[in-house]
């Protein structure tokens, strides 16, 4: 009898180990797997959101001309770099109601971050506003809009600091001395009227021999310049330089003053890229062109949305990697120093 109570409490004993090795195998104890591991929906909601790829909107003040290739080169290399879809997107004029169109598509197409180069800082601020009314984070990038418009302005370099720089570039030229002009881009460009307003600043404290002529623009457009170029030597005869204030003004002036032939009588600097410059520098008919890395600052502007998009705060003196040291003043993210492109030197750089 006592043999077949053992024998009975055998069986009954691996019939329950079987049972809990069955309910193991088939997920029967719902219990235990909701305490103490996630579901399988919670599982896939978080691989998800750990996957998903940030949509950025780059929007440059216009597209096809050298600089802002350079930029979008810069930004794309960012989106490839971080794991971010970048659509590169504008107007082909420097006309703030064309940037407007184009951010209103974004917004409908509901990207995660758009960045734009501002051709108006004024008119392009209800878009923006509306951007951000969405859910969408806002940069601004070269060129700055109205500050309540947008979350980060990513600025090439300090806005003193450049336009004081660009004047005493010409006045060193010009001896201190003479009658100028400034060829602009647009003249609703936030970033390049404050520029400008610093070089007349310079001139006056600086420079009491030099005198302003004239300001005229070009809208970004070489052949403008050259003619806005050649319109200024013929009006104003003892003029002895030229700043151009946009890429697209100081190449545009250079030739003016080639085919005039007054290479080296008529000063020109101004902000320009050194592919551009460098056959205008070695005849001189241009002395110096200033400038940052129009790559590096479209792949700072990539690499700041990825940041806000991730709620990372920016920090001052923060190590970017393909672009270098920043800094923070406030809500504005400055990449660095230009440098100045001469005949000397102008071999040196690809951009």
């Amino acid at each position: 009898m006592l043999q077949s109570k053992k024998m009975l409490g055998t069986v009954l004993c691996s019939f329950l180990a079987m049972s809990i090795m069955a309910g193991c195998s088939n997920g029967g104890s719902t219990s235990l797997t909701s305490a103490n591991s996630p579901s399988t929906d919670t599982k896939t909601a978080a691989t998800t959101a750990a996957k998903k790829e940030f949509t950025v909107a780059v929007v440059p003040k216009l597209v096809g001309i050298p600089y802002f290739n350079s930029a979008q080169a810069g930004a794309e290399q960012a989106g490839k770099d971080l794991g971010i879809k970048v659509i590169y997107t504008g107007p082909t004029q420097a006309d703030a109601a064309q940037q407007s169109t184009f951010i209103q598509d974004l917004i409908t197409k509901k990207v995660d971050a758009i960045a734009v180069s501002a051709n108006d800082p004024t008119a392009i601020a209800p878009v923006l506003k509306k951007a951000q009314a969405a859910g969408i984070k806002v940069l601004t990038w070269d060129a700055d809009a109205q500050e309540d418009s947008r979350d980060l302005f990513v600025s090439q370099t300090s806005d003193e600091a450049l336009g004081r720089h660009i004047m005493d570039t010409l006045a060193q030229q010009m001896g201190e001395e003479g009658e100028f002009a400034i060829i602009t881009g647009s003249l609703t460009a936030g970033n390049l009227n404050t520029w400008m307003d610093y070089m007349k600043k310079q001139a006056a404290e600086k420079y009491p021999k030099m005198k302003l002529d004239s300001v005229v623009p070009c809208d970004d457009d070489q052949q403008k310049a050259l003619t806005q170029a050649q319109n200024l030597i013929s009006a104003y005869p003892n003029l002895k330089g030229i700043i151009g204030n946009s890429s697209a003004a100081v190449p545009g002036a250079a030739e003016a003053v080639k085919k005039a032939n007054k290479n080296g009588q008529i000063k020109v600097v101004g902000l320009s890229t050194p592919n551009l410059m460098k056959p205008y520098l070695k005849d001189n008919s241009a002395q110096m062109a200033t400038l940052w890395s129009p790559k590096k600052l479209g792949y700072l502007t990539v690499a700041a949305a990825k940041d806000l998009l991730d709620g990372k705060t920016l920090t001052d003196g923060q190590d970017i990697p393909n672009v270098g040291k920043v800094s923070i003043q406030g809500k504005v993210l400055i990449m660095g120093q230009p440098t100045d492109f001469t005949k000397d030197n102008v071999d040196q750089y690809d951009f």
